[in-house]
């Protein structure tokens, strides 16, 4: 009897032994899983912008912008967006342009980036947008992804140039235009185009980005005939067609010049610098679209209706 009372506690004991064994033994290997996990997450985090970007900014994984490491992944490409912002070299209308600068709230707004064009949030979420448009998801702004952009800035504008009727046209008060000695001649616009300029105006006065009183967003011209145009292209030779079109927009009485600031219609440079600047002019970037006007990306006055 006490021999097999014996021989049971032994073999418990036994038992006991082995399940102490093993179970440390599957502790250890849980904690080398956690480990491998946490270095694998680790070793992603680290690993350059060109071997993880993409696959971050894909439609099923979660966008790089929205991660704590997108600064860190896409820290050259910030680099090298702070150089190309100024030195990138393209042609537009017959004249030589440098960098892109002058146009990064149009950037911002088509990207839907409100950080730094210099910083690494911006350059993930230019990254997304290039995948988006099967260019090299880099996140750099080259020549070939502002060509693409400059492509679709052109694409949105108004196509239809035909000439509105009579009936079409309104006249512009006189206490709406920035010149308000306009001639009557000068103050005719397309009636739906004027009833949505109406409708913005009154958003831009609630939200604030224009007082009652002030000049911005005043009409500076509006409804131009091919003959008006063609004197103010003899008027300013130098103009080029990125300045004064042949076939202007203004034609179709759906193409409004915007006071934003600045020399009302200068394309120089350092004016522009100033226009782009303005709570006027980024208001407009961010909700003209509401009431169906598009921007022509190189003058930041000119606005096109095109409808909602």
């Amino acid at each position: 009897m006490k021999s097999s009372k014996g021989l049971v506690i032994g073999v418990a004991i036994v038992l006991a032994t082995v399940a102490a064994i093993f179970g440390f033994q599957w502790k250890a290997v849980g904690q080398s899983a956690r480990i491998q996990t946490a270095q694998a997450a680790n070793n992603e985090s680290s690993a350059p912008a060109s071997a993880v970007g993409v696959e971050r900014l894909s439609a099923a994984a979660k966008p790089a912008v929205e991660t704590a490491s997108a600064t860190g992944l896409f820290a050259s490409a910030a680099s090298r967006n702070a150089d190309l912002q100024d030195s990138l070299t393209w042609a537009f209308g017959g004249k030589s342009q440098r960098g892109w600068r002058l146009y990064a709230p149009l950037v911002g707004g088509l990207i839907g980036a409100d950080s730094a064009q210099t910083s690494g949030d911006f350059a993930a979420q230019l990254s997304r947008w290039q995948q988006q448009h099967g260019a090299s998801a880099n996140g750099i702004l080259d020549s070939g992804t502002w060509s693409q952009m400059v492509s679709d800035w052109q694409a949105n504008r108004l196509k239809d140039h035909s000439r509105p009727t009579a009936d079409e046209v309104v006249t512009i008060p006189t206490t709406e235009c920035y010149d308000p000695s306009r001639p009557e001649a000068l103050r005719q616009v397309e009636r739906r185009t004027y009833a949505a300029y109406k409708q913005m105006i009154a958003a831009a006065t609630a939200e604030g980005a224009v007082a009652d009183g002030d000049a911005y967003l005043k009409v500076v011209s509006a409804l131009r005939t091919p003959e008006y145009q063609a004197q103010l292209r003899a008027q300013s030779p130098n103009s080029g067609r990125a300045g004064l079109a042949v076939n202007s927009p203004h034609f179709t009485g759906r193409a409004l010049d915007l006071y934003v600031g600045g020399e009302p219609v200068s394309t120089k440079d350092e004016n522009r610098a100033i226009q782009t600047q303005t709570k006027a002019y980024r208001w407009l970037v961010k909700n003209a679209g509401r009431f169906g006007f598009r921007p022509y990306f190189y003058e930041p006055w000119h606005w096109e209706y095109v409808g909602k």
